[in-house]
């Protein structure tokens, strides 16, 4: 074959991307070309094995002879096949007017973390590491596309950390990108250290109460939304990536969902949005029941409640907010205590306030079931930022359901999902449904 006209057209098809080298080495009578991607091979032994032994060998046909005896030699038989080889990490080499593959490749899996936030039961435990070249040869690794664009800049006036732009030049949706282009041009802060905090930089909208992009430590979750036309930042020292832009249904969704069947899916998703609901309503119907309007409730239901609070000098008001600020109290202590002490920490805790709470009956048997349910439920939304947002929305519809009773909760539900409807994420809506890993034409065109 002809190596020369195979690698024009490999050279062709990363035209928009500055990750491709493509090196002429030219000393005596001998002549090579080597094509790679920079961050997927391993330099000591591409000079160790390949550039070192260029120059030392007296002939071609020597060094010819010298490649096809490496055992990470391989004949390259078409240009699709060199494309596929270069994509993997391997070295291409263009010698006599054939083309071979040298498999030099680069692994980081040694040198990165375990998932100690997003974990799940089923999947890769691997986890993004705090080096940015890395966390690149990662993401290179597991996705095989040449539309694959990876952008750098250098933000923070003091530390000037390096930071990649990453997305797939033929499905990423074209006005989120734009916008996240011309936002990371205005950003002139002192000092960068963080991913997490670009989300406040690249956010016009600073009191939105949910969040507006996605933090993830997953590799599998940045090629899937890459795949779904997504923008991946990363920050050279943060193992943590941010992905825009990012809808409601972004948050409810774990990677385990891919890996289970159909049915099995649903059913867990279902259980997150119930526990949404769950911990945003159940605190308020708590309220309105037992103030407001009791009628709506099953007598005998009503009757427990009400014996239950026998004794209580507090309203139901004053008793919701009492318990959920203690348990906020201990959430936030189990997040800051030292992991080996954590959860002991936060069960004693959660134990002894709930025994001495009620045998002091300042709050009735019922309603630390109802904090515990709170509580429970809080903890199967699978993103942080969502189920911050959660919590502070939690607290508004108390307050409303204090004043208006179920009237007002009801009022506030719908007043919530009308600001959901309002919101947008880089010119996203909020509450958007698109499929992943097949594009979004439709996007793209109107864009």
């Amino acid at each position: 074959m002809v190596s020369t006209e195979s690698l024009s057209w490999i050279v062709s098809q990363f035209k928009d991307t500055k990750e491709l080298t493509q090196k002429e080495l030219e000393f005596e009578n001998k002549k090579m070309t080597v094509l790679y991607i920079k961050s997927l091979i391993d330099q000591e032994l591409f000079q160790q094995y390949i550039v070192n032994p260029f120059f030392e060998m007296k002939t071609e046909e020597q060094f010819r002879v010298y490649l096809t005896a490496l055992p990470q030699f391989q004949e390259v038989q078409s240009k699709e096949e060199g494309l596929f080889y270069v994509m993997e990490g391997n070295i291409l080499v263009a010698l006599q007017e054939n083309l071979y593959a040298i498999d030099f490749k680069l692994a980081k899996n040694s040198d990165v973390n375990s998932t100690s936030v997003e974990t799940t039961i089923h999947g890769s435990e691997l986890a993004l590491s705090d080096n940015l070249m890395t966390n690149v040869n990662i993401i290179r690794s597991f996705y095989h596309q040449p539309s694959l664009i990876i952008e750098y800049y250098l933000k923070g006036e003091v530390n000037k950390p390096k930071v990649a732009l990453i997305y797939d030049q033929e499905k990423v949706k074209k006005k989120a990108l734009e916008i996240i282009k011309e936002k990371l041009q205005q950003i002139d802060k002192q000092i960068i250290t963080e991913t997490p905090q670009f989300n406040n930089f690249l956010n016009d909208k600073r009191f939105s109460l949910f969040p507006q992009m996605i933090l993830t430590e997953r590799p599998d979750r940045v090629v899937y939304n890459l795949a779904g036309g997504k923008v991946v930042l990363l920050v050279d020292g943060s193992p943590q990536s941010m992905i825009a832009p990012a809808v409601f249904f972004d948050f409810m969704t774990t990677m385990e969902d891919n890996y289970h069947t159909l049915f099995i899916s649903y059913y867990l998703k279902m259980l997150r949005y119930f526990g949404i609901f769950v911990c945003i309503l159940l605190p308020g119907i708590y309220i309105g029941a037992a103030s407001f309007s009791p009628e709506v409730i099953r007598t005998e239901l009503m009757l427990t409640i009400a014996g239950s609070r026998m004794g209580v000098p507090f309203t139901s008001f004053v008793e919701v907010l009492f318990m959920l600020f203690f348990m906020e109290l201990l959430l936030e202590a189990s997040i800051r205590l030292p992991k080996a002490i954590s959860a002991t920490a936060a069960t004693v805790g959660g134990l002894i306030l709930g025994t001495a709470v009620t045998e002091a009956a300042l709050a009735s048997n019922i309603m630390v079931i109802i904090v515990s349910a709170v509580a429970i439920s809080t903890f199967v939304i699978p993103v942080n930022e969502m189920a911050f947002a959660i919590r502070i929305v939690r607290l508004f519809l108390i307050v409303i359901a204090s004043i208006f009773g179920l009237a007002g909760l009801t009022l506030g539900l719908l007043c919530l999902i009308m600001y959901l409807v309002n919101q947008s994420s880089f010119g996203e809506p909020f509450l958007r449904v698109y499929n992943y890993g097949k594009g979004d034409k439709k996007s793209e065109g109107q864009a």
